[in-house]
């Protein structure tokens, strides 16, 4: 998948990888390749992308054909 991971004053992380983990409204969820389209509020939490952790106060994730695009606050 492709993913792109925003903050208001850097791109945290673009690439590709095979699974994403996000803390969201209603529970932490993985996105897999060829993900159903959603869209969600993320919660204070951790987004693990591959081995690779990054903090977040809040934020949003839209997955559209195997696009992933995430736009947190960082966490301070």
């Amino acid at each position: 998948m492709d993913i792109a991971l925003l903050s208001p004053k850097a791109v945290l992380f673009e690439g590709k990888a095979e699974s994403v983990i996000v803390p969201g409204e209603e529970g932490v969820f993985e996105v897999l390749p060829f993900h159903k389209r959603i869209m969600s509020r993320l919660i204070y939490g951790t987004i693990f992308i591959e081995e690779k952790s990054y903090l977040i106060e809040r934020g949003i994730i839209m997955v559209d054909q195997n696009k992933v695009t995430i736009i947190a606050e960082e966490r301070a």
